[in-house]
């Protein structure tokens, strides 16, 4: 049986002086999951092990980002991470600074329920 999206949520982090990718992509995430709440699994009586997570990371330097420590972070379900070519740096030139904008999106599957359920 296939997976079913059911949810996706976009979210934007940043690092302003560090240059930390993965601070960047870990705020990103916040910002996306904090748009979410999912009362479904206690009204259904599903476990959130049932459903897995999988989040795509934008940045302009995907090799410098942790995807297993941000994995590990996810409060929920069975989770991957990957980084992609994406977002932003924006140089200040005045102060040869660089802040990483990230962007984040996150999308939960679970198993394909539509034999489960009827409609009344």
């Amino acid at each position: 049986m296939s997976d079913q999206r059911f949810i996706i949520e976009m979210g934007m982090g940043n690092d302003l002086y560090g240059m930390d990718y993965t601070k960047a992509a870990a705020r990103a995430i916040e910002d996306a999951i904090r748009h979410s709440s999912i009362p479904m699994f206690e009204a259904l009586g599903l476990s959130h092990d049932e459903m897995r997570v999988q989040v795509t990371i934008g940045v302009q330097d995907p090799d410098k980002v942790d995807c297993a420590a941000l994995a590990e972070k996810l409060p929920r379900g069975r989770a991957t991470v990957q980084a992609t070519l994406g977002g932003l740096n924006v140089q200040n030139d005045e102060t040869g600074t660089t802040i990483v904008i990230a962007s984040a999106a996150v999308e939960a599957f679970l198993p394909n329920m539509a034999t489960k359920f009827k409609a009344s």
